[in-house]
């Protein structure tokens, strides 16, 4: 597996990492034994960067990911990466960057993973009713305890980053960046490339549209965040199907599977170093890693573009509307 250095936080780890979001319950039911047999084998290809979060499962993946790393491999042999940031309140899934909710979903994640460290931790989602200065003040803090080794921010614009980087030394973002979303390309990117920022994209496969088996008839569980989500259903989503159909062809011809395709793609751009992927079986991870040592030439690329033409923008998911 190609490794890469993660911008200024100067973390060496694998192009392509395992994501646990399927892990925790928002993309309808998953085998436990299947999740961990995935996890074990994304090691023994070479993953050493594995991205949670809190909210995914509000600790159910955090802990799966433990059970299946911890006597798998030894604590300095990865890079965990998980995030804080969203609270439940009633019904609703809120963003809280406040100092006491940071600190207490620290602790919490520390107990999930079953941990003294988190390697990379991330505010998952901007809180405008937070103050940057507060936010930064305790990620701050929490480094000098030992407890976060490095810090971050997901789904986060370039002024978000400036403001809370004037208070604590920012080394990673995650933004959404797939061939269906390309937002990214247009500010922070850039501005990550500027500030020797570590970019990790995740939804390479665009919430599974990439993966190359949906079609018109596809539906999906009543728990799963896409069956209510206005990208998989309607005009948007059948004239997206046909994209995908011509970038199917254009792998084909290439030897390749459509997924390896999509994640290559996101990691081509020289701005992106890391692609999450998410896997529910051993056979799904092994058919998206070898993605990380593709190489698109200029012409691929090109063509590519060409398809992408006449794609429709998927939005993806937001804390509001889960």
């Amino acid at each position: 597996m190609r490794t890469v250095r993660l911008g200024r936080s100067g973390l060496d780890v694998s192009a392509v990492a395992l994501g646990t979001w399927a892990y925790g319950g928002d993309w309808g039911h998953f085998d436990h034994d299947d999740a961990v047999a995935t996890i074990r084998r994304a090691l023994e290809l070479g993953v050493t960067l594995f991205d949670t979060a809190q909210a995914y499962g509000f600790g159910a993946a955090e802990r799966l990911l433990a059970g299946a790393l911890w006597g798998a491999v030894e604590r300095d042999e990865v890079v965990v990466a998980t995030k804080g940031g969203l609270r439940v309140e009633g019904d609703e899934l809120l963003r809280d960057a406040s100092p006491e909710w940071l600190r207490s979903g620290v602790e919490s994640s520390l107990k999930n993973l079953s941990t003294d460290y988190v390697d990379l931790y991330q505010v998952h989602w901007p809180d405008l009713r937070t103050p940057p200065e507060e936010t930064a003040g305790v990620l701050e803090a929490l480094v000098a305890e030992g407890k976060v080794r490095h810090v971050g921010v997901s789904n986060y614009s370039p002024a978000q980053m400036d403001e809370l980087d004037a208070y604590v030394r920012l080394e990673t973002v995650q933004p959404p960046y797939h061939m269906f979303h390309r937002d990214a390309e247009d500010d922070v990117l850039p501005y990550a490339a500027e500030h020797d920022i570590g970019v990790l994209v995740y939804g390479p496969l665009a919430h599974g549209l990439l993966a190359g088996r949906m079609s018109t008839e596809t539906t999906f569980p009543s728990d799963d965040w896409r069956s209510h989500s206005p990208d998989f259903t309607g005009e948007h989503f059948t004239q997206n199907l046909g994209v995908v159909e011509r970038l199917k062809a254009f792998a084909g011809a290439r030897g390749i599977p459509l997924a390896q395709l999509a994640v290559a793609w996101t990691i081509a751009n020289p701005d992106v170093d890391v692609a999450i992927v998410g896997a529910r079986s051993p056979s799904q991870v092994e058919g998206l890693v070898p993605a990380a040592d593709i190489v698109l030439s200029p012409s691929d690329l090109e063509e590519i573009e060409r398809i992408l033409s006449g794609a429709v923008r998927v939005a993806g998911p937001a804390p509001e509307g889960m």
